[in-house]
C-alpha cells in the first residue's frame, strides 16, 4: 500500500504549513485545491480558518469555522466539534464579543474533558483564563493560566507553553508584581524562540517590550519593539503588527512624543478596526485621547475619552479601563 504525500492529502498539507508558521501558503494551499470535496472536508476547512485567524482574516476564518462545525456535528465527531469550537472562541475573542468567547472556550473545555484530551483543555484554560483576566478576575485567570502550563509541561508543548508564560506575565503585570512578571516574559521568550516561529516570537516579544515600558526602561522597549515589528512583518501577521503599533504609540507618549503618539496611535487604531479587533481599538482610542488632552485639544481628548470607554465597556474589560481613568485623572 502506498503512503499518501502531504501533497496527496490537504489536511495533512495544511496542517504542516499551519504548524510552520505559513499561515498564507496554508490559506492559498486550500483556496487553490482542484478538488471541490477534499477542499470542503472538515478537517481542511478548520486548518484553513486556522490559518486565515493566524492572518487576522476574521470573516473567512467564521465562515470556514462554522461549515466545519456543522460537518463535524453532522457525523458526530466530538473531536473535531472540539476543535472548531475553540477556534470560533478564538474569533469571538479578537472580535471583542467576550459572552460568546466563554461560552465556546467553556464547551471546548467540556468536550476536552469528556474526551480525555489533555492537550485541548489546556488551550480552553488558557482561553478562559485571557476572559477572566480582560474582566479584571486575576486569581481566576491565574489559577487557569497554571492549571494550562502545567498541562502543556507536562506533554512537551512548547508552544503552549510560550503562550502561556506571556499570558502569565500580563496577570503578574497587571498586578505589578515585576519580579514575576519578568520570569514569566523571559520564559515565553525561551520558549517561543525553541519552537521558531515569527509570529509567536513577536507576541512575546511584545510581552517584555510592554514590560520594558511599564517599567519606564524606555530604550530597551524600543529595541524590543524594533525586533517584534520586524518578525510580525516577516510572517504577515496583521494583528501582531495592529499591537505593536500601539505599543509604538504608548512608547512615544511616554516619551513626550505627543504629535508622534497621536499619529501612530491613530493609524493602528486604523488597522485593528479594519481586522474587527476592538480591543487594540479601544486601547489606541485611550492614547489618542491622552495624547490630544496633553496637546491641549480637550474637545477632540474627550471624544476619544467617551469612546474608549465605550469600547471598554462593551468587551468588560474592568482593568482597562480603571487603568485609562486613572491616566486621564493624572
Amino acid at each position: 500500500m502506498t503512503t499518501p504525500t502531504s501533497a496527496d492529502d490537504p489536511a495533512r498539507e495544511l496542517r504542516r504549513l499551519v504548524e510552520a508558521g505559513r499561515f498564507r501558503e496554508a490559506l492559498a494551499a486550500h483556496q487553490s485545491a482542484l478538488d471541490p470535496a477534499a477542499r470542503t472536508r472538515p478537517e481542511v476547512e478548520l486548518f484553513a480558518a486556522t490559518a486565515a485567524t493566524r492572518l487576522g482574516e476574521f470573516t473567512l476564518a467564521t465562515s470556514l469555522a462554522e461549515s466545519a462545525l456543522q460537518r463535524f456535528r453532522a457525523r458526530a465527531d466530538g473531536d473535531g466539534r472540539m476543535r472548531a469550537v475553540n477556534l470560533l472562541g478564538a474569533i469571538a475573542w479578537e472580535h471583542g464579543r467576550l459572552d460568546d468567547a466563554e461560552r465556546c472556550f467553556g464547551e471546548a473545555l467540556e468536550l476536552a474533558r469528556s474526551l480525555d484530551d489533555t492537550l485541548m483543555a489546556a488551550h480552553a484554560s488558557n482561553n478562559l483564563a485571557s476572559v477572566a483576566h480582560l474582566r479584571n478576575r486575576p486569581d481566576l485567570a491565574l489559577s487557569l493560566y497554571r492549571s494550562a502550563l502545567l498541562a502543556y509541561q507536562r506533554l512537551g508543548d512548547r508552544r503552549g507553553t510560550a503562550q502561556t508564560y506571556h499570558n502569565l506575565g500580563l496577570v503578574f503585570r497587571q498586578m505589578a508584581d515585576w519580579n514575576d512578571a519578568e520570569g514569566a516574559a523571559l520564559q515565553a521568550v525561551r520558549h517561543a524562540e525553541q519552537v521558531g516561529e515569527s509570529s509567536l516570537i513577536a507576541l512575546t516579544v511584545m510581552g517584555r517590550a510592554e514590560l520594558s515600558l511599564d517599567r519606564g526602561e524606555l530604550d530597551l522597549a524600543r529595541r524590543e519593539l524594533e525586533r517584534a515589528v520586524e518578525l510580525a512583518a516577516g510572517a504577515n501577521d496583521e494583528v501582531g503588527l495592529a499591537e505593536a503599533g500601539r505599543l509604538s504609540a504608548a512608547l512615544a507618549f511616554k516619551e513626550g512624543r505627543l504629535a508622534a503618539a497621536l499619529e501612530q496611535a491613530q493609524a493602528a487604531r486604523q488597522r485593528a478596526a479594519a481586522l474587527g479587533v476592538l480591543q487594540i481599538q479601544a486601547e489606541c482610542l485611550a492614547i489618542e485621547a491622552l495624547a490630544l488632552k496633553r496637546l491641549g485639544r480637550l474637545s477632540e481628548a474627550q471624544e476619544r475619552q467617551a469612546g474608549a470607554l465605550a469600547i471598554f465597556d462593551r468587551l468588560g474589560a474592568e482593568e482597562l479601563a480603571s487603568r485609562f481613568r486613572r491616566d486621564w485623572g493624572s
